[in-house]
């Protein structure tokens, strides 16, 4: 399949140099001009596609090479509904992993999307050396896909200046697009937890991003930015095979405490023909008796533990509907809620475990499942990959898989039963399809015995 899609990646030289205040000023602006617009994020980051979707109003997907070969990179980006693409990278440009570090990094996504590169550099504190980091940038690999540059933290003069001198030492290679201005404190993005977003916090974030918006739109050169996003090659990419299944309704915890979902996994299962039926833990809903399998996933249920203790009729509808055999996947946050207590405050009380804070990362990064035994997601052998990013750690983590990191770490974890995944790693359904069909059909299963 081939799709004209014109597209940019922002890409950072480090994290905190300005990049998603880039994006949001870049979606902000081309919105204003009425084009329809789609967003990704390089990496597994659950927040900043939701940030895209709920503040920005742009529907977003995630675009992680450790979960997905260049063809699945591709047909992820080219089944964007919108006109133009902005993609956002994670870290600096070429962090990763592997012996050279760049695996899996910024770089691959543009490598393997053939997608043109726009790198925010901060400029604070320094003037003709940035033009010296940006020629490292250039040539840190033969062909590093970088075809712009955008300043952030710069005054007018200072940009002037340093456009000159890019013109200057690197003629029409690469081309400077303008600059994010110094911005007032009131504007400054700051740290963010969209799960934790209420509407009037949402509506003072897009007074915000417009401010940015209105300050960027006399320094950005939007002309030349959509000049380089139509460069972009077209897209070439074979569609996954989906199979589609009669239908199924699965339950989704969906709130502020539940929200680490991947838009492409809820998409996944309704191609295969589910219905995606969300309910709200923190209104104590139960689990919709209609469901034919759950979705618990990750979030922030530590900071609302107080209250999900105090809500009977969802944490009983949970411990019957899993004992009853419910298909159910459960991660991170999902998987401590099945325990017995979090932070003190007593949850579902389907496993046997607790789950406090540590006050340190525990475990993080990249690692790849393999099933000891038969269960929920498929047979024994089975290789999912995954990913870890928790503060709490739990009294029992489970032991019917083993991870293992790139680095060869290794260690057991998660529950694997006929009727239930749960654990510390999260999963990304497209990257693992079989895994995928095997959840639904046991969901089907679950439907037919019901009748």
């Amino acid at each position: 399949m081939r799709r004209d899609l014109p597209r940019v990646l922002v890409a950072g030289t480090s994290s905190g140099c300005g990049k998603t205040t880039a994006v949001c000023a870049l979606l902000t602006l081309l919105g204003r001009r009425g084009l329809s617009l789609s967003a990704a994020k390089c990496g597994p980051d659950y927040i900043d596609p939701m940030f895209h979707e709920t503040v920005l109003g742009v529907p977003s997907s995630n675009l992680d090479p450790f979960f997905c070969d260049g063809n699945l990179l591709r047909a992820t980006l080219g089944r964007s509904p919108g006109g133009l693409a902005v993609i956002e990278g994670v870290m600096g440009y070429y962090d990763g992993t592997g012996e050279d570090g760049t695996e899996n990094s910024t770089f691959t996504v543009a490598r393997k999307t053939n997608t043109p590169v726009l790198l925010v550099v901060n400029g604070r504190g320094a003037y003709a050396s940035l033009v010296a980091g940006i020629e490292g940038f250039l040539n840190f690999v033969p062909e590093s896909g970088i075809r712009g540059v955008l300043f952030s933290n710069v005054t007018p003069m200072t940009y002037a200046g340093l456009k000159k001198l890019v013109e200057a030492r690197f003629g029409t290679r690469i081309r400077a697009v303008g600059f994010i201005p110094r911005l007032p404190e009131d504007c400054l993005l700051g740290s963010r937890h969209l799960g934790l977003v209420t509407p009037a916090e949402t509506a003072d974030l897009t007074d915000k991003l417009d401010r940015i918006a209105d300050l960027c739109e006399k320094t950005v050169d939007l002309d030349a930015l959509l000049d380089l996003a139509g460069s972009a090659e077209p897209l070439e990419f074979d569609p996954p095979a989906v199979p589609r299944h009669p239908p199924v309704k699965i339950a989704l915890a969906k709130d502020a405490a539940f929200c680490f979902v991947y838009p492409d996994t809820l998409r996944l299962l309704s191609d295969m023909g589910a219905e995606i039926v969300p309910f709200s833990p923190l209104a104590d809903e139960p689990v919709p008796e209609s469901a034919d399998g759950l979705l618990l996933p990750g979030g922030y249920p530590e900071l609302h533990a107080e209250r999900i203790e105090e809500n009977g009729v969802f944490r009983e509808s949970v411990k019957n509907a899993v004992l009853s055999g419910l298909p159910t996947i459960a991660e991170c946050g999902g998987f401590q809620v099945l325990g017995e207590k979090l932070a003190g405050h007593r949850m579902c009380g389907v496993l046997p475990h607790e789950s406090e804070d540590r006050g340190k990362l525990v475990r993080f990064g990249y690692c790849t499942l393999t099933a000891k035994s038969d269960g929920l997601l498929g047979k024994a052998g089975t290789t999912l990959p995954a990913h870890e990013f928790h503060y709490y750690d739990s009294t029992d983590c489970g032991s019917d898989l083993t991870a293992e990191k790139p680095n060869g770490k290794r260690w057991d974890c998660a529950v694997h039963t006929e009727g239930l995944y749960a654990g510390y790693p999260h999963l990304y359904l497209p990257a693992c399809p079989d895994a995928a069909e095997s959840f639904y059909l046991r969901c089907l299963e679950h439907k037919e015995k019901q009748k």
